[in-house]
């Protein structure tokens, strides 16, 4: 009897699934959206996290120290041609403030003027995405990681980009994608 219970179970989420992807498709959304919902569905199911879900993350070489990937996060952005428009050493915030040592934390911030502009005319609200940030992180254990949000809801959540604004937010995206997998490598 269970065995049946779980396999109806089964075809109602299937079912479900097949309806959203559906109405993200006859609604002109992105023809991308139903499945990057449907990962954020299975992320969010799989560790109760919305943040987990929305972001990509790569883990730091254990060889690499924190100060030779912070250099190469700021080496790469020259090459990649991403403007640095801040940074937040949040980590050494925290320990001046609790008056005692506290992990490794910064926060990154990168910007493409040009594209920022031409998705803030596309849509005011994309402004609070602005800029990109790449997260340096210690965690508990000592391992570091590399995070960012995931932009592919920027670029395929919704209606399709005009062309030249998704092209544009495209090369940023690849550009931060690229800075994280070769940061957390130690390449420059």
């Amino acid at each position: 009897m269970s065995l049946l219970r779980n396999i109806l179970a089964l075809l109602g989420v299937v079912a479900l699934c097949s309806l959203g992807w559906a109405a993200f498709t006859f609604r002109g959304f992105d023809p991308a959206a139903g499945g990057l919902y449907l990962s954020l569905v299975q992320d969010l199911a799989k560790n109760g996290n919305p943040a987990e879900a929305m972001v990509w993350k790569r883990k730091v070489a254990e060889d690499l120290s924190y100060e030779e990937v912070d250099e190469s996060i700021r080496s790469l952005a020259m090459d990649l041609n991403i403007r640095d428009v801040g940074a937040l050493p949040l980590g050494d915030q925290v320990s001046s403030m609790k008056g005692e040592d506290w992990r490794k934390m910064k926060v990154y911030l990168y910007c493409n003027p040009l594209t920022a502009a031409a998705m803030v005319d596309y849509s005011t609200a994309f402004a609070a995405w602005l800029p990109c940030r790449v997260s340096l992180v210690e965690d508990e254990t000592g391992a570091l990681w590399l995070y960012t949000l995931n932009m592919d809801y920027m670029l395929h959540g919704g209606r399709p980009l005009p062309d030249a604004v998704a092209a544009e937010a495209e090369t940023v995206r690849n550009s931060i994608l690229s800075l994280m997998d070769k940061a957390a490598v130690g390449d420059f």
